[in-house]
């Protein structure tokens, strides 16, 4: 016994055409993205795209490419429920400042981790040996032991 309003197969109407209130025929370009099991998603794309639009744009698509296009307009669908101004736009503005915010704080720890090796591997150096234990007054200023007048005549500092 066939029950009424199914479609070919005994299989009930997608949700499309369960939503749309029409027979779902054997070649209903719906049928194979919007399954009657999940009747919200045709739902949400009716309402923010409507039927004939996303019937047209599935039209001019091979069938190869339509189930990404049926991804596509349902997450676009469902951000612009959530959004209603920027839609997907907005979530992929957020995630880029995101992204552009965790380079940042990868940056600055590859530079710490840097100067944390640079500290380590100074600190690990051996003290450089010595030949006399002369030691030398560490802010002498050199320049007024010279007469500069003598070394721009020519004159040798040595002789």
């Amino acid at each position: 016994m066939r029950q009424k309003g199914h479609r070919h197969g005994g299989v009930s109407p997608c949700a499309a055409c369960k939503l749309l209130r029409r027979k779902c025929v054997k070649d209903c370009v719906f049928a194979p993205y919007f399954p009657a099991k999940e009747p919200y998603k045709f739902a949400i794309v009716h309402k923010i795209f409507g039927a004939s639009n996303v019937n047209k744009m599935l039209q001019m698509l091979s069938e190869n490419h339509r189930s990404d296009a049926v991804n596509s307009i349902v997450y676009e669908a469902n951000a612009r429920v959530q959004d209603p101004v920027y839609g997907c736009v907005g979530t992929i503005s957020s995630l880029h400042r995101q992204l552009e915010t965790l380079q940042t704080q990868l940056a600055f720890a590859q530079a710490e981790l840097v100067h944390i090796r640079t500290l380590r591997c100074i600190d690990t150096k051996p003290a450089p040996h010595t030949a006399s234990a002369a030691t030398y007054p560490a802010n002498k200023d050199f320049s007024s032991d010279v007469d500069m007048a003598s070394v721009y005549a020519g004159e040798s500092l040595w002789s």
